[in-house]
């Protein structure tokens, strides 16, 4: 073999390996980025969860500590959005009739982190429970905007809306 064929099947050797390594290293970044997305989405459902936790434990302190101290949001019941400083009034508006949260069903729709923000879709059944536990359920369309400061997630915005009826035939 000459020299020249020797230098042009090396080269095309050294570039073909170098390929490879690169192809191999972009998918350890692209698996350890999803690995991160899937851990974020997992702690931002936790939390989703935690949430109505709170609410049914009546635990208004631990419930405030979910939210950023800049949010914004809209909830059903709500004729305008709201700050931080009327995030509870939902519950203590019921709270004070003497009536009691019950959690039914958690259903999610979907999730999207990217970066340092996750957006959480889904819907919750609940009921407000009088004395003798009667209640009505209720479920609502839920999105909350997380924002992760640190190492923390904190809702920033979010919106809710009755879920519609199903038609009657």
């Amino acid at each position: 073999m000459t020299n020249y064929r020797m230098v042009l099947v090396l080269s095309v050797m050294v570039c073909l390996l170098a390929g490879a390594s690169a192809i191999s290293s972009g998918k350890t970044v692209q698996s350890q980025a999803s690995d991160q997305a899937s851990d974020n989405e997992q702690a931002v459902w936790h939390l989703e969860h935690a949430y109505w936790g709170y609410v049914q434990a009546n635990n208004l302190s631990a419930y405030s500590d979910l939210w950023h101290k800049d949010f914004l949001g809209w909830p059903a019941q709500s004729a305008a959005p709201v700050r931080k400083d009327h995030i509870t009034d939902w519950i203590t508006s019921q709270t004070a009739k003497g009536l009691t949260f019950k959690s039914i069903e958690f259903k999610p729709a979907r999730i999207q982190v990217t970066g340092n923000v996750a957006v959480a879709c889904y819907w919750i059944t609940f009921k407000w429970l009088d004395k003798d536990g009667i209640g009505a359920a209720h479920t609502l369309r839920i999105t909350h905007t997380w924002l992760k400061d640190g190492k923390d997630w904190r809702i920033i915005g979010g919106m809710s809306m009755p879920e519609p009826a199903p038609p009657q035939n």
